[in-house]
């Protein structure tokens, strides 16, 4: 089947959709149809500010699974074992990401704990390991629609890929669940009436199973009632309802009001998602569900831009790696296009080419109303994404006043910046010290500015020399000299009494970072009484803390702290450690999740390398007698498929010539009941 030639635009319209979905239904998630009329009537938009909105699972769960595509391979071979190994490597382990409700009671929680045991999919979500009562929650659903958007027009081949995916943490009708979804937003490319669509994604799935029986039904009462969804809603309360099925959140009644809200919604996006959040019970996963099909069936100029304002192109996730938790919907919609292409085996569009494959800026605003999460502080300014001949780009309107405006990037966030702690993200910033920020910048009118990066450690603000814009495409660049900075900020400065328009056509970081993570100045994010993370650091597992000026980790069995980025390539990381009790402390470099990735440092009597690929394999070895409550300098270096670790003269070095990982984070791990201090990281990259 040949891609439809929109076919990027409508992934970001779908992808913006399911965000839209979540966030409006997040809180309130679990209440009554009678409690939402009661207190909200007839909903007609956002039922709260939700401008600075933290993790949810609904958006965690797609947007990394997806990710085994590239991680293993890029078509139909890809394996349940192998999409189960990648919840292992992205999710963290009972903490963020999932809700973790208890073995037994979430079904997500269950699967991971069958997973971490050696229980492979699908076994690992099935009705016969599990129950009915925890596989067949409404998970199967929630994290699959990415499946759709990468197989546009293939809604069988789809719904193979989610029939895999879904079977990880589910079974039964969860699993016949994620297969209707994918395969209903695959058939959104390419059909233009929800009801085809919806028939689509019920050719997919036995006929004789609970899910076709609910959704005939549905079909059949709206066919007979099509004027009020409320009355269906009332048809399905009584036949389909939560006091029918067993389980925190079984996905049929859910399911029910997924398909009553495409039904009666009529073809407007608005009316949708609004239906689905009325309806109750598991509003943010079911709005998720509409709010993905209806913007891939409507675009996006068939989504009002007041459902966008809040989201602004940001989204932000709880894996392991902070480095991918502070995202943007645009290039994930690009990311996801890439996939579908690659999987079609289509190439890339001319006009999106260099996106796709990577050689294009980091930032470009080749969406329409993109804004990339541009903000501004100090006067009014507002953004506007615009056509040009050298591709899209984003106006910033300065205001008249001459009041000093600053446009900018937020590059790092704390909790700070959250207006809740769902799902506890955690971050490490997007650009380091060694590294340039490069704008091209224009105005048709001149105008003098100033580049400018911010550490938020010390608060300080680096600035670059005064520059004078004017019509012909500028690219300027600016770094900081300060090796132990935070950058949370990097942007530019205009005064300009009678008001701007500066054009920005791209945003790109360039160079090598060459930096100090220093503990004794970095602290602790405290999201609230019950759990806190190392600043710009993410983990796995393990307890990761500040004591007297220092990081602290220890562990029962293992834990793994990761920060740096996964771009690094050839680069070296020294570390100061202090070994207290326990046999394993290692560093980590090339790290791509808690599954992947290289360590080397001390195991019992030895200096070793090893190579982490859903499990441990030691590639070099020496013996080594290093010693408790000491303190050592912990040197790792990737070159290519070369890694080498040193100690003080101690120096041990291993060729990878088996698939060896090129790029990756950087961090420490402890095992088997170790405890050590970490003083600093010295991280510096290669040309």
């Amino acid at each position: 089947m040949c891609i439809p030639n929109d076919y990027p635009e409508r992934v970001y319209a779908g992808w913006y959709g399911k965000l839209i979905g979540i966030r409006h239904g997040a809180l309130v998630e679990g209440w009554s149809y009678e409690k939402i009329a009661e207190k909200f009537g007839e909903v007609q938009g956002y039922l709260f500010d939700l401008t600075r909105f933290a993790a949810d699972d609904d958006s965690n769960g797609p947007i990394f699974f997806i990710r085994a595509l590239e991680d293993y391979a890029c078509n139909e071979g890809l394996t349940p074992r192998q999409m189960g190994e990648t919840v292992l490597n992205y999710v963290p382990d009972e903490h963020g990401f999932f809700w973790w409700g208890g073995y037994g009671k979430s079904t997500e929680h269950t699967a991971y704990r069958n997973l971490v045991q050696g229980i492979p999919a699908p076994l690992s979500g099935s009705v016969e390991l599990n129950g009915a009562a925890v596989a067949e929650q409404i998970g199967g659903q929630i994290f699959i629609e990415p499946w759709g958007l990468v197989n546009p027009c293939d809604y069988r081949r789809a719904a193979r890929f989610a029939e895999k995916m879904a079977s990880v943490t589910h079974g039964g009708n969860g699993v016949y669940g994620g297969m209707f979804i994918a395969a209903c937003v695959s058939a959104a490319f390419g059909l233009g009436d929800v009801k085809e669509v919806i028939r689509a994604g019920l050719s997919v799935i036995p006929a004789d199973c609970e899910y076709r029986r609910m959704a005939d039904c549905v079909l059949a009462f709206h066919a007979a009632h099509p004027e009020n969804w409320r009355d269906c809603f009332a048809y399905v309360k009584e036949n389909f309802g939560y006091d029918r099925y067993p389980g925190a959140c079984h996905i049929i009644p859910n399911s029910a009001v997924v398909l009553l809200s495409l039904l009666y919604g009529n073809g407007s996006f608005s009316d949708a998602v609004n239906i689905s959040v009325m309806c109750g019970w598991d509003t943010d996963c079911n709005a998720a569900n509409v709010g993905c099909i209806m913007g891939v069936l409507a675009g996006l100029e068939g989504i009002d831009s007041a459902w966008r304002e809040q989201i602004d192109d940001l989204l932000v996730c709880s894996s392991v790696l902070g480095c991918l938790n502070l995202r943007d919907v645009a290039n994930d919609a690009l990311y996801m296009a890439s996939l579908g292409y690659r999987i079609a085996g289509e190439p890339f569009p001319e006009r999106l080419r260099a996106q796709m494959q990577g050689t294009a800026p980091k930032f470009t605003f080749v969406f329409p109303e993109s804004t990339h999460t541009f903000r501004s502080e100090g006067g009014a300014c507002t953004f506007q994404n615009l056509p040009g001949e050298e591709g899209r780009f984003l106006r910033a309107a300065v205001g008249k006043g001459g009041e000093p405006v600053r446009v900018y990037r937020q590059t790092y966030y704390t909790p700070q910046d959250f207006m809740d702690d769902r799902y506890t993200p955690s971050f490490t910033p997007e650009i380091f010290p060694g590294q340039k920020a490069r704008f091209c910048l224009r105005a048709e009118s001149p105008v003098e500015i100033r580049l400018f990066l911010r550490d938020c450690c010390s608060g300080q603000v680096v600035y670059g020399p005064p520059v004078t814009l004017g019509p012909d495409w500028q690219a300027l660049e600016l770094g900081t000299g300060i090796k132990d900075a935070c950058i949370d900020r990097v942007g530019w400065e205009v005064s300009a009494p009678e008001g701007a328009e500066v054009d920005i056509l791209s945003l790109d970081y360039v160079g090598q970072p060459d930096y100090v993570l220093d503990f004794s100045k970095s602290g602790m994010a405290v999201w609230n009484p019950f759990y806190a993370d190392l600043s710009q650091t993410s983990y796995s597992k393990g307890i990761w803390e500040i004591v007297e000026g220092a990081a602290y980790g220890s562990c029962a069995d293992h834990g793994e702290l990761f920060t740096g980025d996964v771009s690094f390539g050839d680069y070296t990381v020294e570390a100061r450690i202090r070994p207290q009790t326990g046999q394993v402390h290692l560093g980590m470099i090339r790290a791509q999740g808690a599954m992947r990735g290289y360590l080397a440092g001390f195991w019992g009597d030895e200096l070793v390398i090893l190579k982490n690929r859903c499990g441990l394999k030691r590639l070099a070895s020496v013996k080594f007698p290093w010693e408790r409550g000491r303190d050592y300098a912990l040197t790792l270096k990737a070159e290519g498929p070369r890694l080498t670790v040193s100690v003080g003269e101690a120096i041990l070095s291993v060729e990878d010539r088996e698939e060896p990982y090129l790029r990756g984070c950087y961090g420490f791990a402890v095992r088997e009941g170790s405890r050590c201090r970490i003083d600093w990281f010295v991280v510096k990259g290669q040309e």
